[in-house]
């Protein structure tokens, strides 16, 4: 289990369009179709990997807080499914169903929109305001696999109530650490 970071992208890039597959509904959807007019949350995670394990749960309990709130929240894997198997699409909808997922779980198969976050790990989480400009990214919290810090998704929390209150989000932003995308040979 390699530790990659995120590549902590420059704040206030534009969130790059898309349009793929959700693997809980069967519907395409595009960025237009999931977007907040508050903020929007985009995480690309993967079944297989042991940060994203870790983190679910609390991946679920943040949606859920926040959907209440106007927020909008959007799972994407890109993961090469030919070397890992366990992150096909029929396996996305079954983790999805099984955790509850309050989110669209889309397949980027092409991996073209991991390329366009310049996305790096599983999790890797960008927040963005309601004009889809980037205000965060980076780490859920400070907790990893085998640590003995509480998952609490304190710093995605903190970025959410920041921009929900009309306030600036610090700038105080870790990376996430978690396996490399595994992209195609």
């Amino acid at each position: 289990m390699a530790a990659t970071p995120s590549k902590m992208i420059p704040l206030g890039t534009k969130a790059p369009d898309f349009t793929l597959p959700d693997t809980i509904s069967g519907k395409a959807l595009s960025l237009r179709d999931v977007k907040s007019k508050k903020t929007t949350v985009i995480m690309f995670i993967c079944n297989h990997c042991p940060y994203v394990k870790h983190v679910n749960h609390e991946l679920v309990r943040v949606a859920n807080d926040y959907l209440l709130k106007g927020v909008s929240f959007i799972a994407i894997s890109s993961n090469d499914v030919a070397q890992y198997p366990d992150d096909a699409p029929e396996k996305m909808k079954d983790v999805a169903k099984q955790l509850g997922y309050p989110f669209p779980y889309l397949f980027d198969e092409s991996q073209e929109v991991a390329r366009a976050y310049d996305a790096a790990c599983t999790p890797d989480i960008y927040v963005f305001d309601k004009n889809l400009k980037l205000a965060y990214r980076g780490q859920l919290d400070d907790s990893r696999p085998g640590s003995d810090v509480p998952v609490t998704g304190k710093d995605v929390r903190a970025a959410l109530e920041s921009l929900l209150s009309g306030k600036p989000v610090s700038l105080d932003q870790k990376p996430s650490i978690g396996c490399n995308i595994k992209w195609k040979q």
